[in-house]
């Protein structure tokens, strides 16, 4: 969003593979812990208390970028709550359930058929709710919007989830043309520089899913 809007921006990482989500500074922007989180240090309403904006979940940050910049939101009412619900079925069904096939195949300590099929099935649901979507519709919502770049990375590591994208082809065609945008190619380059890889080690799985999630609550 931040590319495909031409704002001036700069990328602090935070590795989530070593707990670097828990430190007191980085809490202080996103108190549950997770990424992604901006600050805006030119909020021209004044934000919460001073001058400076912190917003953390991805469904507000991209809320709030369309209504700073005017872009990727369309203003009539209709197109607006057109964006929203699929901005909120990424929100509420494909990052989560995407999620938890991610974990349960991928880095779950042991293998839990019951898990994984529940959760591969209806990450295959929600692919084929975007397949019928995208059969008439060239994005989700009328043109090119927040939705489609909140839904966009799931498809991407499509890989995790053993999905065959050649099975849902409306969402393959509207992948490549996402893919091929200049600022997503741009953004997609930072993001492979900044990227920290890791495998699913017993230390990674304890910061992820373990007891210290806990005791950052208390």
């Amino acid at each position: 969003m931040l590319e495909e809007c031409g704002l001036a921006y700069r990328v602090c990482p935070v590795n989530i593979l070593v707990g670097e989500q828990f430190s007191p500074d980085f809490l202080e922007i996103s108190p549950n812990n997770r990424i992604p989180a901006i600050v805006d240090h030119d909020d021209d309403d004044g934000g919460e208390g001073g001058t400076d904006l912190t917003l953390f979940e991805s469904g507000a940050i991209l809320e709030y970028l369309a209504e700073k910049t005017g872009m990727f939101m369309p203003r009539n009412r209709v197109g607006k709550y057109t964006v929203l619900q699929w901005l909120y079925f990424q929100v509420s069904g494909v990052g989560p359930m995407f999620g938890q096939c991610g974990h349960f195949m991928g880095y779950a300590p042991e293998k839990i058929p019951y898990a994984i099929e529940r959760y591969q099935n209806e990450t295959k649901r929600l692919y084929g709710v975007l397949n019928k979507r995208l059969a008439d519709h060239p994005y989700l919502a009328t043109d090119y919007s927040i939705a489609d770049m909140a839904v966009y990375p799931w498809i991407e590591v499509r890989w995790l989830h053993e999905i065959e994208i050649d099975e849902f082809p409306h969402v393959k065609r509207w992948h490549e043309a996402i893919k091929a945008r200049p600022a997503v190619e741009r953004a997609m380059a930072i993001l492979k520089e900044k990227e920290v890889i890791g495998n699913p080690s017993d230390e990674t799985r304890e910061i992820f899913f373990g007891k210290s999630q806990l005791e950052q609550k208390k």
